[in-house]
């Protein structure tokens, strides 16, 4: 039945035509029918549109039945790969050389190859996809094939295997019967599945065995190699008390024919063997050592000395193993005692040679000191009474210039009045000087105001500066620092006079460095400077570096009275210079948080009544009159002092009488080329870390360095005795 009351394919006039016979066969039918004429129409019309939505409803039909076998055939080409993936895992796993297992996330078991419970005959057939994890311990713990540690049950097993299962990464070694055994390491996903890979190692343990053995005998071998190549007797017993080890020596020392020595012999049967050939040195050693050997508690080191015949002397040496067993050792010590027995006799003579050898020296130092004492005595006197016409002749001079009124004249005065004050500065520099190096001189450490010091001698220097043409500047400062007042004065002018009379053009600088602990002093000038060879010989008194300089401009002794008073005061001085530009002095000072007792001793210091008994202390020092007067001082504060001319012989000395010192004074510049800092090392290597000092008159900046390269301080020349005392004294509490 055609789907249109026309066909498409008719020309519109004939479409036309039909459309209108239609209409009105319609129209005599409508009136030909009785009742409700509107009945036919529109039933015609819901007709129509039946029609349509039939049409739509097929269509949508048809289309959704495309989409669903579309829909199939994709399914079925999913679940071909999927069999296909399936396929190639089964393969692919089967192809794994260890027993493979997966668990789901519940425990159950989804796959395993052919290899998965190989090594377990009983229950491989028993292992197949779907049973619970549980299962499968239990059914492994109960395998006649798994080989139980002892005192271990099947259910002890299991649950302890059940408590790994709990781990994120699991391996451990399974033992199996007929010395086989099983790696098995288990591996959590993050999924929650479980993997299980068993691998069978019986050959690598195997192996490990007999690698273990071999090592063990080449082990054994080396131990009895050593044992034999050793000076000591030596021989190891096992908890049973029975020899399983020992060396030839153990029975020579021992006289034990070598017959009658073997492995197994018990240790009270060798003491018997040799009970009646030793003499003991402290009460019975046989029931020390019996019963040493029978205690069941944790057995001490023991050592025990004896005498076998009348010329040897044996040391025994026994100690406990982990596994109860001991190890005992006997060195021969005749050598020792007989070298210990010449040491006394050596000691005997030196002890009286070094008695003999004190009275001298007392003697002489007592003749020394009185002779420095008379010097220091004549010098303040002379000082003083020098000092008093001086005074008087200025004053006189002074009154004769308000009465002159001639230019020339008051010229030549004030030249008379120049000279007369470098006559005073020269005796009061030599009174210093003198007191300085007597050691006697008198310090009062206090609290200086830093600022107002530096002030005062800016003030005092800037006139003579202008006068030269030189720009004097002395930075302003707000410190306070802990040192003698006249003595830290007579420092810093001593300094800033000899950079303003050493420069000759450019300026003078006075400046402060502040440090965590200290303050840092520094005077530089813009002079010709002082070559490296020349800075070692500065601080010497009476010498001065400017030959044409004449008398009243200074005798020289500036800066060996700073250099004292530094020492005096433990105030470091360090001075460098480059020639052609200019030279700094620095002098190191404490802040005032310092305690007097970390700078200096309060009131007068002497060292006449210092003592450091029973200090020994070695003194290499090549000057013959350097290390007579430094021994007689030393001598003289009862220090026993080995003086001698090298490091070479210090190192023969030491050897032959076997005697560590408790400090060592070193000078810089030995015989030979050897340099004291060399000297120390070869003797620190020989004897330990002693505490040692270097002696020397060199302050350059390259010495300094390499004292402080090695680690080693530096009294410098000429030495002070209270460095050197709080050096001796320092060292006596380490000793």
């Amino acid at each position: 039945m055609s789907d249109s009351l026309l066909n498409p394919l008719d020309p519109p006039e004939k479409q036309r035509e039909k459309l209108l016979k239609i209409c009105a066969s319609l129209m005599r039918r409508i009136e030909q029918i009785n009742g409700d004429q509107n009945v036919a129409y529109t039933q015609f019309q819901r007709a129509v549109l039946l029609e349509e939505q039939v049409r739509e409803r097929t269509r949508d039909l048809e289309h959704a039945l495309d989409l669903l076998n579309e829909s199939n055939a994709r399914l079925a080409t999913a679940n071909i790969e999927t069999e296909k993936a399936r396929s190639d895992l089964a393969s692919a796993i089967e192809t794994i050389q260890e027993g493979f297992g997966l668990f789901d996330s519940d425990g159950i078991l989804v796959l395993c190859n052919s290899r998965f419970g190989m090594h377990m005959p009983d229950i491989r057939s028993d292992l197949k996809p779907g049973m619970s994890f549980e299962s499968y311990v239990k059914l492994i713990s109960k395998s006649r094939y798994l080989h139980l540690p002892d005192g271990t049950s099947s259910a002890d097993w299991a649950r302890q295997r059940m408590l790994r299962h709990g781990e994120e990464h699991v391996m451990f070694n399974v033992s199996l019967i007929w010395d086989r055994w099983v790696q098995v390491s288990e591996h959590r996903m993050k999924d929650g599945q479980t993997v299980i890979m068993q691998t069978d190692i019986s050959d690598i343990i195997r192996l490990e065995r007999m690698e273990r053995g071999r090592l063990m005998d080449d082990q054994a071998k080396l131990i009895r190699a050593t044992l034999e190549h050793i000076n000591q007797g030596v021989g190891i017993f096992d908890s049973e008390r029975r020899l399983v080890g020992f060396n030839q020596r153990l029975a020579h020392m021992l006289s034990i024919p070598l017959t009658q020595m073997r492995v197994g012999l018990d240790f009270v049967s060798i003491l018997k063997l040799i009970q009646n050939d030793i003499t003991p040195l402290n009460s019975e050693p046989n029931v020390l050592i019996e019963d040493w050997v029978q205690s069941t508690e944790k057995r001490p080191p023991l050592r025990i000395e004896f005498q076998r015949g009348e010329t040897r002397w044996f040391d025994m040496f026994a100690q406990e193993m982990p596994d109860r067993g001991f190890v005992v050792s006997i060195t021969d010590v005749t050598s020792e005692r007989d070298f210990a027995r010449q040491l006394r006799q050596v000691n005997e003579h030196l002890e009286q040679r070094v008695t003999e050898r004190t009275l001298e020296l007392e003697d002489a130092l007592a003749v020394a000191e009185r002779a420095i004492a008379s010097r220091s005595r004549f010098v303040a006197a002379a000082s003083h009474d020098l000092l008093q016409p001086l005074s008087a002749a200025t004053l006189y001079l002074s009154s004769l210039t308000e009465e002159c009124e001639s230019p020339r004249q008051k010229e030549v005065i004030g030249k008379a009045q120049n000279a007369l004050f470098s006559v005073q500065d020269m005796i009061a520099a030599l009174l210093d000087i003198s007191k300085l190096e007597a050691g006697r001189a008198a310090v009062d450490v206090r609290q200086i105001d830093l600022g107002a010091l530096l002030k005062q001698l800016r003030d005092e220097f800037e006139p003579i500066a202008r006068q030269k043409g030189l720009d004097l500047r002395v930075l302003p400062v707000n410190l306070v620092v802990r040192s003698d007042a006249t003595y830290l004065r007579r420092i810093l002018q001593n300094l800033i006079s000899n950079a303003i009379r050493y420069t000759d053009t450019g300026k003078v600088l006075v400046g402060v460095r502040r440090m965590r602990r200290s303050v840092r002093l520094e005077v530089w000038d813009t002079g010709a400077g002082i070559a490296p060879e020349d800075q070692e010989i500065i601080f010497r008194e009476f010498h001065r570096l400017d030959a044409r300089s004449s008398a009243s401009e200074g005798l020289g002794l500036g800066l060996a009275i700073v250099d004292r008073a530094c020492g005096l005061l433990r105030h470091p001085l360090t001075v460098e210079s480059e020639p052609g530009k200019g030279t700094v002095f620095r002098v190191t000072v404490p802040l005032s948080f310092e305690t007097a007792e970390e700078i200096a001793p309060e009131g007068p210091v002497t060292h006449s009544s210092w003592r450091h008994d029973g200090l020994v202390t070695l003194l290499v020092e090549n000057d013959l009159d350097m290390r007579k007067a430094l021994t007689l001082l030393l001598e003289k504060w009862n220090v026993q002092v080995i003086d001698v001319n090298s490091g070479d012989e210090a190192i023969q000395l030491l050897q032959e009488i076997d005697l560590a010192p408790d400090a060592m004074l070193v000078d810089y510049k030995l015989d030979g080329g050897e340099k004291g800092t060399d000297a120390i090392n070869r003797l620190r290597d020989m004897l330990g870390e002693v505490p040692a000092r270097l002696i020397t008159a060199n302050r350059t900046a390259a010495v300094q360095a390499e004292c402080s390269k090695h680690g080693i301080e530096v009294l410098t020349k000429p030495l002070d005795p209270i460095s050197l005392h709080l050096f001796l004294e320092s060292a006596s509490h380490q000793f």
